[in-house]
């Protein structure tokens, strides 16, 4: 039986600042730190000591260090692929949210979704930051490994799961699957229908254990 473990990094930097996230590569900040490793603790516990585990992690700084706390707890490397960033809003990253939000031209109702121009020079169509997505999907689930890790970003998820339910890119314009920032989603495929379950989305129960 196969288990994904896709993980939303917590809180960073740009969070707290108002800024457009996407490829900015912005810092955990200390509460993220906390929360990162409250995370790798979490999937320790769930998963079997001994057994095999591979790191996937987006390549921005926010990723890194949060799949630096899980690794070092596992004792593996993580896999660094710039296929699993956030999606790209060009000009827009970095700047405050308020700059994109005056810019920003949102997808129809009805229509052309997956290629639809949002109004900023630079920013990735849903159609192309779905298809990095999924070829990176494609290429961790080669894979034999029962037991991933894949550290990404909030919008990105989205992306993950869809790939996951093995949804076609051209029906995924209307997808959306909403997890906050230092979740865990947990997916898992049994070995004998082959069925793929989306079993938890957006978990984050571990962030408040410290507090209970």
């Amino acid at each position: 039986m196969r288990s994904l473990y896709v993980v939303t990094h917590p809180e960073a930097t740009h969070h707290v600042e108002g800024v457009v996230g996407g490829w900015h590569d912005s810092l955990l900040t200390p509460a993220g730190v906390r929360a990162a490793v409250l995370i790798a603790r979490a999937l320790r516990a769930r998963i079997p000591v001994g057994a095999e585990v591979e790191v996937f992690s987006s390549d921005l700084q926010r990723t890194r260090r949060t799949a630096d706390e899980v690794t070092h707890l596992f004792g593996v490397e993580a896999v660094l692929d710039r296929r699993l960033r956030e999606k790209s809003y060009g000009e827009a990253g970095g700047r405050p949210q308020a700059w994109l939000d005056e810019r920003f031209v949102p997808p129809p109702a009805v229509g052309e979704r997956m290629d639809h121009d949002e109004g900023v020079p630079g920013a990735e169509t849903k159609a192309v930051w779905a298809r990095r997505v999924y070829a990176a999907m494609d290429e961790i689930l080669r894979s034999p490994c029962e037991h991933q890790i894949i550290v990404t970003h909030g919008g990105s998820l989205t992306c993950v799961v869809a790939a996951w339910i093995r949804m076609p890119i051209e029906s995924a314009g209307y997808a959306s699957f909403q997890a906050p920032s230092g979740s865990i989603t947990t997916l898992r495929e049994d070995d004998f229908f082959h069925s793929r379950q989306v079993v938890s989305l957006g978990d984050t129960r571990h962030l408040h254990s410290a507090q209970d």
